[in-house]
């Protein structure tokens, strides 16, 4: 469901224009094309909009409140950096989509600068999402990236839905915290990953083998596919293992959200990241 007033151009996955100096103009570009546009992203709820606020690198640009919530941020300290507009929980009701939670607070910000892949450390895990397109999705992974302190999730240009609205929203303010990294081709990005030295590892149905089973390092790179079409052919071929979660119930599959979760824990278990 998407926000009905707004419908930001800005980057997908939170990206800006990142020029690094020193590169090769042949070098391919990995960004939105569309990532010239500078328009606002729109964030709403309490996690979302707070964790915002206490980000300095997320620019606020306007924050309307209800008193109930002006109120509440008063009371637990939470500076609001931007004269707040004040208004009827209707207005903010008017600006959203029917089924959406605000709880009395409405921001709208720039988006977040989009890291490079050859900025990521070589530690710990990422995630690289193929295409899912469902922004609730997207947003119950990114806080389970938050929470198993994932460096980052790479995203393509196109075919992900903006960081902004419902994502950021089902994100619970996770969108401050896990970077986003956009590419073009996410084949090419793989590739960088592995040339790093990151390990590669496709969530398949049609995995050779359990996740559970693979002999797992850092830095790892987790790849999730679309539910339904799952992993594309060509990023399968690019990854260095293609594995499966099986599961011990009658039904075998799980909502993409989820099977990130489980993969997640895998890793950082088999990794003893839980222990850092």
């Amino acid at each position: 469901m998407k926000d009905r007033k707004f419908t930001p151009r800005g980057p997908r996955g939170g990206a800006k224009p990142f020029n690094r100096p020193g590169k090769s103009a042949g070098r391919p570009a990995w960004r939105d094309r569309d990532s010239q546009s500078d328009g606002p992203i729109i964030l709403y709820g309490w996690h979302t909009v707070t964790m915002a606020l206490a980000n300095p690198q997320r620019r606020i640009r306007k924050l309307t409140l209800t008193e109930n919530a002006a109120k509440r941020l008063a009371d637990e300290n939470i500076a609001t950096r931007v004269t707040p507009e004040i208004v009827r929980p209707q207005e903010i009701d008017r600006l959203l989509s029917p089924d959406a939670v605000h709880q009395g607070l409405l921001a709208e910000a720039d988006a977040l600068p989009s890291p490079d892949i050859e900025t990521l450390a070589q530690e710990g895990m990422v995630l690289v999402l193929d295409q899912i397109t469902d922004p609730h999705n997207v947003g119950a992974i990114l806080r389970s990236a938050a929470a198993f302190a994932v460096k980052a999730i790479v995203t393509t240009a196109r075919h992900s839905p903006e960081a902004t609205g419902v994502l950021a929203k089902a994100a619970s303010g996770a969108l401050e915290l896990v970077p986003m990294v956009t590419v073009q081709n996410l084949a090419r990005a793989l590739t960088a990953l592995n040339e790093r030295g990151f390990q590669t590892v496709g969530l398949d149905s049609e995995g050779s083998e359990d996740l559970s089973n693979v002999t797992l390092r850092e830095p790892l790179a987790l790849v999730l596919g679309a539910e339904g079409k799952g992993l594309r052919q060509l990023t399968r071929e690019t990854c260095s293992v293609v594995a499966r979660l099986d599961m011990p119930g009658e039904i075998k599959s799980l909502n993409v959200s989820n099977a990130a979760v489980l993969s997640l824990y895998v890793g950082a278990s088999r990794l003893g990241l839980m222990k850092r």
